[in-house]
């Protein structure tokens, strides 16, 4: 059976400046795969690319069998993937229940309203603000809202860039509880994150990124086990 992402010889550059080098990777329907490595690795860059914000230099990405290397960004949401940013980049003067509508803007199915009250189960404290401003939220609810606006496309492939960033420890652990969550229930998840411990931990598999490149894959349990990986990003 065939991925449901698969990306081969991906590279990107910014100017001159090579930003992925021959990147290898591949999803599976259902998995979660967490990409870590230190600040500047290339692992924003590479999200960036697989939703077609930022080009692709070379190489392919293929995504539900079709390739979408030069597809627009409008194109792969309807295609079935949805990212949530780092820094969450929630429309701060807009209503919460607003933000959570623009997330299903592809959708034309009656079936929005019910997703809406599935993200409102899923995090309660939306529900409670769905009349405030977004930039009215902490920190932590704005990335509860961000990751729900994402899940109102009902996305075949979600994209989660540093989810944790700037969390209280407390709100983290909730958030990645919620990731747990959304793997359990079946959601294909590509997720970036600096706390390597806790992506390898919920992870089906794992790639390291430094310089742009995959230095290492594996299994999440394997990569947590790896000495190297220990060493480097586990502070052990």
């Amino acid at each position: 059976m065939s991925p449901l992402l698969e990306v081969k010889d991906l590279s990107s550059h910014y100017g001159r400046v090579q930003a992925l080098r021959s990147i290898d990777l591949s999803v599976s329907e259902g998995e979660l795969v967490a990409l870590v490595g230190a600040n500047g690795a290339g692992k924003t860059t590479l999200l960036r690319t697989l939703s077609g914000v930022q080009p692709a230099t070379g190489g392919s990405i293929v995504f539900n069998g079709r390739q979408i290397s030069r597809a627009r960004p409008y194109q792969r949401v309807h295609a079935g993937i949805c990212q949530v940013p780092e820094g969450r980049q929630v429309f701060g003067p807009m209503r919460v229940v607003d933000n959570l509508r623009l997330g299903a803007v592809t959708r034309r199915d009656r079936e929005v309203d019910d997703d809406l009250e599935r993200m409102y189960a899923l995090f309660p404290v939306l529900q409670e603000r769905a009349d405030s401003p977004a930039g009215a939220l902490s920190g932590g609810q704005q990335q509860m809202l961000a990751l729900a606006r994402a899940l109102m496309g009902r996305p075949r492939l979600l994209l989660l860039d540093e989810p944790s960033m700037g969390l209280a420890p407390l709100v983290a652990t909730e958030i990645f509880g919620v990731i747990e969550r959304l793997k359990t229930e079946g959601t294909t998840i590509l997720l970036v994150e600096q706390n390597a411990q806790a992506a390898l931990s919920i992870a089906d598999r794992g790639y390291v990124l430094e310089t742009g490149q995959v230095t290492l894959s594996d299994t999440g349990p394997r990569l947590l086990a790896n000495e190297a990986v220990q060493r480097a990003y586990l502070g052990m």
